[in-house]
């Protein structure tokens, strides 16, 4: 799978280590993000892999600053973009099978690494349910199309 990844300067870290995960695990990984520890603005990286999912330039994406929080809202600012922050694998899971998500976000400074990886490969190794859900993500798109 081709997945893209954005990061802030507070995940420069956590981000180097989740490429080297997905790679294990066979994945492509895209960097859309900064590579530096200097300060810089996280709403560019959200938009930045919200695009590149849109776009299908890469089939999901996964955020990293600080919290998770302000990445994730930025790339929810692209239409299209169904990203959530989770900080456990259980609500990652549920959210790709109810929400059919297509960015997980979370915090560096709110989960350890191997916290992360359980995360990522959750959410990574869980299907979209269809059904009464697709029903509730077209009113999403709804939502967003007004």
């Amino acid at each position: 799978m081709k997945i893209g990844i954005g990061n802030d300067h507070a995940a420069v870290e956590m981000k180097q280590q989740i490429v080297a995960f997905l790679e294990e695990l066979g994945h492509e990984v895209v960097n859309y993000g900064t590579d530096t520890n200097d300060s810089c603005d996280y709403p560019i990286y959200g938009e930045k892999v919200g695009r590149a999912v849109v776009n299908g330039d890469v089939e999901c994406g996964i955020l990293i600053c600080g919290t998770g929080v302000g990445i994730s809202i930025a790339a929810n600012k692209v239409k299209g973009v169904r990203a959530v922050v989770c900080s456990e694998p259980y609500s990652a899971k549920l959210s790709k099978q109810h929400n059919n998500t297509n960015i997980l976000a979370f915090g560096a400074r709110v989960v350890g690494i191997e916290l992360a990886k359980m995360i990522v490969e959750e959410w990574l190794n869980t299907e979209f349910e269809g059904d009464r859900h697709q029903r509730r993500v077209s009113m999403i798109s709804d939502i967003e199309n007004r």
